[in-house]
């Protein structure tokens, strides 16, 4: 299987069919127990892309990190969530359709062309867009959203690690670890466990019954 890295092409055929402003968008969190979905969107200067953007999942937290930064220095990005809330009331999906949706609107310069991750088009953009099947490992826009999405998200669940201690979110960003369901056979729930979540609704069911 040939290994893909991401390049320019899908930005460039969007650029030939007219389009100025042309974005790549990520999400990340899907699959969590705890925490908000998070998405980032980002617009790439053709003449400073950093080198070695990659899908965050790909890279060492060390080099996602140092990518963050000089992406964050030299593209327009912006980072949107859905809460916990907003999970258990429209379901994971729809939730990080929106976050989507709140990060391509909140970019500094509207985009005009939108290359998105995966294969939904969420759609409240309002804006021509065009889903790729992992794109976060073919187009740089998506890679550098993907880096930002990630890295962001890590940061806050190790924040929250801080207020909640004992589910080892600093490790697990929120993900159904061993250490992470022991925490909540243990501690309960917190309010950023995602209720309508199986293992997080059967604890509740649980202590109902």
């Amino acid at each position: 299987m040939v290994k893909t890295v991401p390049d320019y092409t899908f930005e460039e055929a969007a650029g030939l069919r007219g389009y100025m402003r042309i974005v790549g968008v990520d999400e990340v969190g899907r699959g969590p127990l705890a925490g908000p979905v998070v998405a980032a969107a980002v617009w790439l200067d053709p003449a400073r892309i950093p080198t070695g953007l990659n899908d965050s999942k790909v890279l060492s937290a060390k080099r996602r990190e140092a990518l963050y930064d000089e992406i964050l220095s030299v593209a327009d990005v912006s980072i949107a969530s859905c809460s916990v809330e907003e999970i258990d009331e429209i379901n994971i999906l729809q939730a990080s359709l929106r976050a989507m949706e709140r990060a391509v609107a909140g970019l500094k310069i509207r985009a005009d062309y939108v290359l998105v991750d995966g294969n939904k088009i969420p759609a409240a953009f309002g804006l021509d867009a065009e889903a790729i099947i992992k794109g976060d490992a073919r187009s740089v826009s998506i890679s550098a959203a993907s880096i930002v999405a990630k890295t962001w998200r890590d940061k806050l669940m190790v924040d929250l690690a801080q207020q909640h201690p004992g589910y080892a979110w600093e490790k697990n960003a929120g993900y159904g670890t061993k250490a992470h369901l022991e925490g909540l056979q243990n501690l309960g729930v917190t309010p950023h466990h995602r209720r309508s979540f199986k293992p997080i609704h059967n604890i509740l069911y649980q202590g109902k019954t």
